[in-house]
């Protein structure tokens, strides 16, 4: 068994960073090559992690020959490519970033890949492996007898700027729902335990960037959205995306409900955007209430400041490859699978296109 796991890097934008600095932390980890075509991008990755060697192409970083795994936080347009040139030239266990893809065309590559890529292949679903949503999730059925609704809030900061403003179109990002809230929807298939039968949806661009253009062309990236989603179970979850409520306490909320009762989580956005120098950022926690007449009960789930310190998600990052670098290592398997992410898009592109027709989407 290896002592220390080698990692290769493909794309080493905001995201990318990230987790350069979460896998630092490991202690039992490295990055020791990196492909990142954009220059500012490439200087502040070489800040981070000056050790690592920097590569012109994916194919000089496949040919590295000390890497243990690889690691794809390009642009999402890129990943589907990315994944197959991995896949035929040096197909190691790989962490990749969501959405595994961004158009509905490609969703027969993702299966192809799925039934031949010969390593552990993890979807990266950071939301899953924050403490406060790993305490939701470890608690949430016993405190509510089984649930049968589910609702997630979301209401954060607009889009940040990326290289090319890539993330401003929907041809590139997929669309809000793909690109930001696949993450949610895979959620609701783990909290749930089952698949969709039915989406429905409403959304569009109501306060940002309806002014925005980029040489020559209107951008068409939504800021709002709801989303209904239908479960073969018989339970139901619904979507609630605000990106123009930046001053929210909590950025994340997600309450579950059953016979029993309801459990809540409340998980604040990142620390670097708070904007109360006055007073501290909030704590999650997480709220209980049974149905008798005890009341509720609130937990904190306070988050490691070394891991705020490092991202944006309060610390699932880390938590993520620690997981992750022991799948490398050939103990466990992937908990978030090809097929997880793949559904996850497939559900996000289902309530974009009834948010587009004004018409529910069925699932076989």
């Amino acid at each position: 068994m290896k002592s220390t796991v080698n990692y290769g890097v493909i794309g080493c934008g905001m995201m990318g960073q990230e987790h350069l600095r979460n896998i630092a932390l490991l202690g039992d980890a490295r990055v020791t090559a990196i492909f990142e075509p954009d220059a500012q991008m490439r200087a502040l990755s070489h800040e981070i992690v000056p050790e690592a060697r920097m590569c012109e192409t994916v194919e000089e970083l496949l040919a590295q020959p000390d890497l243990d795994c690889l690691l794809v936080a390009s642009p999402n347009f890129l990943h589907v490519e990315q994944f197959e040139t991995i896949a035929r030239l040096r197909p190691l266990p790989l962490l990749i970033e969501k959405p595994l893809f961004t158009n509905p065309a490609d969703a027969g590559r993702i299966a192809e890949l799925e039934q031949t890529y010969p390593a552990p292949v993890w979807v990266a679903m950071e939301y899953r492996y924050m403490p406060p949503i790993s305490a939701f999730l470890e608690k949430a059925h016993e405190a509510t007898g089984g649930i049968t609704m589910l609702t997630i809030r979301e209401h954060r900061y607009p889009f940040l700027s990326k290289v090319g403003n890539w993330n401003r179109f929907n041809r590139y990002s997929g669309g809000t729902l793909v690109e930001k809230c696949c993450h949610f929807f895979d959620l609701m298939r783990l909290i749930m335990g089952s698949e969709p039968v039915r989406v429905m949806a409403s959304g569009g661009q109501d306060v940002n960037h309806r002014d925005e253009t980029y040489d020559g062309e209107a951008s068409d990236i939504w800021d709002g959205a709801f989303v209904i989603v239908d479960f073969a179970n018989g339970s139901r979850a619904m979507l609630e995306l605000c990106m123009y409520a930046e001053g929210s306490e909590f950025q994340e909320e997600i309450t579950a409900v059953g016979p029993k009762g309801k459990i809540e989580v409340k998980v604040p956005g990142p620390t670097r955007f708070w904007k109360d120098p006055e007073k501290a950022s909030p704590v999650p926690r997480i709220i209980v209430s049974p149905r008798d007449p005890v009341g509720p009960r609130e937990i904190e789930i306070p988050v490691d400041p070394t891991l705020l310190a490092v991202g944006d998600h309060n610390g699932s990052t880390f938590y993520q490859h620690r997981l992750f670098a022991e799948v490398v290592r050939g103990n466990g398997s992937p908990e978030v699978t090809i097929s997880d992410g793949a559904r996850a898009v497939k559900m996000a592109m289902a309530a974009q296109k009834s948010a587009e027709t004004g018409v529910s989407v069925k699932f076989e």
